[in-house]
């Protein structure tokens, strides 16, 4: 069975809204492009990486319409060969045009389609498309969780915890490494189970314990 990774870039108060550009998600939010200043060569190698392995794309409505208007004229770009060349899957409510080549719309029960993909393909990577990770988390329907955290906080804006949330374990993959802007890259895997609770205050627990 193959893994479905989410990659998000976010904010110390976890916005992950249109960190790339002013014309990404701009209604309502002021801030588009506010990844842009804090790239370095670190980030971008970590990404590099994030996506060496990628066979499928898995996006929402509104990401699969602005990578479909960008990546196929992206020419010289790494990037752009890999995605233009692998199938694109989109989360869509309606019947949308979908002109990027190797694209699919996605069947109403979202999660069973999720489900087939794994048994597809062995890495599909979920980029931005916030509501569709609202649902892959509510739904437990992820493996990989990747996060960059930016040292910068908007207050405003989409979040990667919201609505679809569940209780969740998650394990810790790799030391956090941080690149010299001070961007943070965090690589999670989906673990069973919920959250376990304790007392600090129950005998036998002291100081020591408590760390």
């Amino acid at each position: 069975m193959g893994l479905v990774h989410i990659e998000l870039f976010t904010t110390l108060d976890l916005v992950a809204q249109a960190p790339g550009g002013p014309d990404e998600d701009p209604e309502g939010f002021p801030f588009g492009g506010w990844q842009v200043p804090l790239m370095d060569e670190v980030a971008g190698a970590q990404v590099d990486a994030a996506y060496e392995d990628a066979d499928a794309l898995l996006l929402g409505r509104r990401t699969y319409d602005i990578f479909a208007a960008y990546w196929p004229k992206a020419e010289g770009n790494p990037f752009a060969a890999l995605f233009n060349g692998i199938p694109k899957y989109v989360a869509s409510r309606g019947t949308p045009d979908l002109p990027w080549a190797h694209s699919t719309r996605l069947g109403p029960d979202l999660p069973a389609a999720v489900r087939e993909l794994r048994e597809r393909h062995e890495h599909v990577k979920v980029v931005g498309s916030l509501d569709l990770v609202q649902t892959l988390l509510r739904e437990r329907l992820f493996d990989r969780l990747d996060l960059w955290v930016h040292p910068l906080t908007l207050g405003t804006g989409k979040r990667v915890f919201d609505t679809g949330t569940v209780p969740a374990n998650l394990t810790l993959l790799d030391a956090p490494v941080a690149g010299p802007r001070g961007a943070v890259f965090l690589r999670y895997a989906l673990a069973d189970g919920t959250p376990a609770t304790g007392d600090m205050g129950a005998p036998g627990r002291d100081a020591h314990d408590a760390g």
